[in-house]
């Protein structure tokens, strides 16, 4: 038996796939698997078939002509093709989460490419798509232009082609984001966004922490919140949360300070939690300058911070930005806002770190 990749088009009518394999069945052709693309000329169904050795590829597209299918395609397969679709797209998924200058060959990877490259330039109407070309917009500039002979590109593969650059764009701006802080004291603390993979660090963060800086930064009673509360934490629908570890960007080590940012209106809400023994270094007021910086890349006109009035240390943090900020007392908890300029530029184009 010998493996092979087997492309057709048939009506889009119900019974008509059923027509077509029956036609491969009779000739002794085992389907392992196949794929349905929808295009306006009719169904594209993609084969991987094994078929007996007595039959050739003429032979092959004689069987599909019969069961009323056209524009066939047919091509020798190796074994690694009995891998599924999904399955294949999920694993070049993860090697460009691990090596995101990788795009180009993860592209020709999934679609079988004869040649892929990348310009510059925009594709200036967002992507393209035609018989043996492809052109994909990148979101982090430029775009690539892929060609394949045979078999023409389809939508479904447009859109699976389009999802990988923009996740393998998604991982190089995280990357991007990362910086090292050098501390006045000599340390160093690694700062990135959140995600939720580090709700097991930010709990031991919550742990390592007293409950003076508890209650200072949650307004409330001593009590770590639940790990659910801390989930949301990480990935705000609006916002986002910066995590500074300690040792450079380039090492894994414990989460020593959480800054969140949580946008609401025009407004963004700004909160800081520090480690004991990481506090007074200067590393809440780092990280709280990073979060005016995300709120005036993001277009909001003043950042709004909620703290006691007791907690000197924070309102200390937030006089170091020198930016005139209006505080309005309620008992024992101060409210500061701090009018932003929106719209700033990023120094290096990605946004702000």
């Amino acid at each position: 038996m010998t493996l092979w990749r087997i492309r057709a088009t048939v009506d889009d009518r119900p019974g008509y796939l059923s027509v077509l394999t029956a036609s491969l069945a009779l000739r002794g052709v085992n389907i392992l698997a196949v794929q349905v693309h929808t295009t306006e000329r009719g169904a594209v169904d993609d084969f991987l078939v094994d078929a007996p050795d007595s039959l050739d590829e003429a032979g092959l597209v004689a069987a599909v002509h019969r069961g009323r299918g056209r524009d066939c395609w047919v091509a020798r397969s190796e074994a690694r093709g009995l891998a599924d679709q999904p399955t294949r797209a999920l694993g070049l998924a993860t090697r460009l989460v691990r090596d995101p200058d990788a795009t180009g060959e993860a592209l020709r990877a999934l679609l079988g490419a004869d040649a892929v490259a990348w310009r510059p330039a925009s594709t200036g109407s967002g992507g393209g798509l035609a018989e043996t070309t492809m052109l994909l917009d990148d979101p982090a500039g430029g775009s690539f232009a892929l060609r394949r002979a045979v078999p023409g590109f389809t939508p479904a593969e447009y859109a699976r082609a389009q999802a990988l650059v923009e996740l393998s764009a998604a991982v190089a701006r995280r990357a991007a984001e990362q910086v090292t802080l050098v501390l006045p004291d000599g340390a160093e603390a690694a700062v990135r966004p959140a995600t939720v993979d580090d709700l097991p660090g930010v709990v031991e963060l919550h742990e390592g922490c007293s409950a003076r800086s508890r209650h200072r930064r949650y307004l409330g009673g001593a009590a770590a919140p639940s790990p659910a509360r801390l989930r949301r934490l990480l990935e705000p629908a609006r916002g986002v949360t910066l995590l500074a570890t300690a040792g450079d960007a380039g090492a894994t080590g414990s989460v020593v300070a959480m800054a969140n940012l949580l946008a609401e209106g025009d407004e963004a809400e700004a909160a800081l939690l520090v480690r004991d023994d990481w506090q007074r270094r200067g590393l809440g007021s780092a990280l709280l300058r990073r979060l005016v910086r995300h709120a005036e890349q993001a277009g909001h006109a003043a950042l709004v911070l909620h703290v006691h009035a007791e907690n000197a240390p924070m309102l200390r943090t937030v006089r170091r930005l020198d930016r005139p900020a209006a505080a309005e007392r309620d008992g024992a908890l101060v409210s500061l806002t701090v009018p932003l300029t929106a719209g700033v530029p990023s120094v290096n184009g990605r946004g702000p770190c």
